[in-house]
């Protein structure tokens, strides 16, 4: 159970914790540029807080879904944000120069980079194996022991909106690579999964999470979201797995085609 907080501040990535403060400071300005955009519908300053602060993170992160009612909305602010972390010709180029010529390999670089450039925003993580998968997911997957952006947030729905779907979206998305993120709230867990697309009774047990019992908005967050749905989401999910599946070839490893819908958090 999550009853003792690690001390995040000792834990670093393989490359130490210079490049750690460098890429957490480098993920605010680009967080805080994406939010205080002049076009956008509500526009949010950046926190006064260091920008090798992780709380001034938590900080964004919260206002922002405080402020967008509309998960998809959310959901796709957060994308944007890991758009901007990379130059564009890596994003144009990975799909087919990587991910659909060499899907293994490409699973396998996206677990090791995940370690290497993550560790400040999760906390202690691994590459491990997804035995699930065909051919035994052999370093296709990363552990996250306790994460701490989930700690530190304490919302349920701010993992699943600002983190979980962005993420996998936008692997599946902008990098031509399924990836499925399962987050144990009872733990501090999360298991990546590189290369297997998530199942709908997957994604449904992640919209059916009780709220946790320290959410700082004792629910409010959850409910807040769910009425601004306004009913979409869904029909974007598809288009971009039935995507994927023409570029890849691929099925949900456990049996589950690439039609089915996955209703994350739809009402």
């Amino acid at each position: 159970s999550i009853s003792t907080k690690p001390d995040y501040s000792s834990i670093h990535g393989p490359l130490g914790q210079f490049v750690d403060d460098i890429l957490m400071s480098i993920f605010r300005i680009k967080l805080s540029e994406r939010l205080n955009r002049p076009d956008n519908e509500i526009r949010t300053p950046d926190s006064k807080l260091a920008l090798n602060d992780f709380a001034g993170i938590v900080e964004l992160t919260s206002a922002m879904n405080s402020q967008y009612n509309n998960r998809t909305q959310v959901q796709e602010l957060a994308r944007e944000v890991l758009v901007s972390l990379f130059p564009p010709f890596i994003l144009d180029r990975y799909p087919s120069w990587f991910a659909t010529p060499f899907p293994e390999f490409s699973a396998k670089m996206c677990a090791w980079a995940t370690v290497v450039g993550g560790t400040w925003l999760m906390g202690e993580c691994e590459v491990n194996d997804v035995p699930e998968m065909n051919g035994g997911g052999k370093n296709q997957g990363v552990l996250v022991k306790r994460c701490r952006f989930l700690e530190e947030s304490q919302c349920a729905s701010i993992c699943v909106n600002s983190c979980k779907l962005p993420t996998q979206n936008f692997f599946r998305r902008n990098m031509g690579l399924a990836l499925t993120m399962t987050p144990d709230y009872d733990t501090g867990e999360c298991q990546f999964a590189y290369g297997r697309l998530p199942t709908e009774e997957e994604e449904r047990e992640a919209r059916e999470t009780p709220c946790l019992m320290r959410c700082p908005s004792g629910g409010g967050m959850r409910s807040w979201h769910n009425d601004g749905s306004n009913g979409r989401g869904k029909e974007t999910w598809l288009e971009d797995l039935e995507a994927l599946a023409k570029l890849n070839g691929m099925n949900n490893n456990n049996g589950v085609p690439v039609g089915s819908a996955c209703s994350l958090m739809e009402d």
